[in-house]
Order: C-alpha cells, then sequence, then structure tokens
C-alpha cells in the first residue's frame, strides 16, 4: 500500500525559504520585504507572498505596520537581556526537573548539530539549537512551562542569528551544548542548575 503525501503549497514553500533567510541572517533586522518585489523575486502571485508573510508575522519573525512593507524583526541587546531575564528561572526549573536524566530527543538535536556540514546555512543550525533546548522543556511534563516558553521562542531564534558572528567555529556550539547535555544528564540538581545558568550567561555579539 502506498501512502500518497500532499505536495508542499507555494505559500510553505515562500515561508520556508524567506524563514531560512531570516535565520541565516541573509536578510538584516529591519529589512522591508515589499510584496512585489517578493512576487517578481519568487515567480509567484501577491496573494500568495501576502499569505507566506503573514505565517512569518504570526511566528514573530517579521513585523507589520498599517499600509507598510512587512519588515523583519528587530531585537536589540535591551530586548535580549530582558529575554534571558525569564528564560534563565524557566531553565532553572527544567534542569531542577531533569537532573540525573538523559533527553533522547535533545541528545538527537545535538547529533543532527554536530552532523551538519560545514556550509551548511546558520539557519540549520538555529533549528536544532531550538530543538535541542526545547526538547529539554518537553520533558520536563509540565504543559504550562512549555506554554511559557513557547512565547519566547520568536525572539530566542532572532537572537540565536546574532551568535553565528560569536560561534565562528561550530564545533565550540556543539561542545557547549554536549557539556550542558553531560551536565545535566549526570546530575545532581545543584550542578545541573549551575551549568544550565553558565549556558545562558553568554554574550550576543554587538548591535
Amino acid at each position: 500500500m502506498t501512502i500518497p503525501l500532499r505536495p508542499v503549497s507555494a505559500v510553505n514553500a515562500l515561508a520556508d525559504a524567506l524563514r531560512r533567510r531570516v535565520l541565516s541572517g541573509e536578510i538584516a533586522p529591519g529589512t522591508p520585504l515589499p510584496e512585489q518585489e517578493l512576487s517578481t523575486l519568487y515567480g509567484v502571485a501577491r496573494p500568495t507572498v501576502r499569505e507566506a508573510l503573514a505565517v512569518l508575522v504570526h511566528e514573530g519573525l517579521l513585523r507589520r505596520e498599517r499600509h507598510r512593507s512587512a519588515q523583519v524583526a528587530e531585537v536589540t541587546l535591551a530586548d535580549l537581556d530582558d529575554l534571558m531575564f525569564v528564560r534563565r528561572p524557566l531553565e532553572d526549573l527544567m534542569a531542577t526537573a531533569l537532573a540525573g536524566r538523559r533527553v533522547e530527543e535533545a541528545d538527537g538535536a545535538l547529533a543532527r548539530m554536530a552532523a551538519l556540514p560545514g556550509d551548511a546555512p546558520w539557519s540549520d543550525v538555529v533549528a536544532e539549537h531550538m530543538a535541542l533546548h526545547q526538547a529539554l522543556i518537553v520533558a520536563v511534563g509540565s504543559p504550562r512551562l512549555e506554554r511559557l516558553y513557547a512565547v519566547l521562542a520568536a525572539e530566542t531564534r532572532l537572537g540565536l542569528v546574532r551568535l553565528r558572528a560569536v560561534y565562528t567555529d561550530r564545533d565550540v556550539l556543539v561542545a557547549e551544548h554536549r557539556a550542558l547535555l553531560d551536565a545535566i544528564g549526570r546530575g545532581p540538581a545543584e550542578s545541573a542548575r549551575r551549568a544550565v545558568a553558565t549556558h545562558l550567561d553568554h554574550g550576543w555579539g554587538t548591535d
């Protein structure tokens, strides 16, 4: 028996292409994305462009004001400081809950990150980075913690774009996450909490 696969729609394909460019830093924060230009560039109708942009606006990667083109969302260093102010206690709860446990899904995301080819777009690194941290949060088993963490996803992804300039050697990023997962897996809780706090205490580059 064969199971037919639904082809990817033009809207989803365009949203994916733009998402990858934004999360790779190819399209800089604040860059406007006029519908007509995107329609010409990608060879799709303007309604398709409009729907694709709406997807990314909903995800928080783009912002749109009335009668103006959508533009890539800008996240300042002050925004990121505030983001980490909120993330730290959430991930501290995660460390306490998971100390002494390995999370298979997080290990899998790390393995995929490590296996990325050297010329892989930074958006692929962002995806696996997000998958790793999300897997840890989900493993706690608290729907409310998961929902709170999900609210921060867009700003976290945009912040991770900045790390491309900080982690020019991707192996360093992989090694840091391996150390994090090992510390959580070994426990005890206080050691796991210290490892998470240290992991989150990094710079974001400059504006």
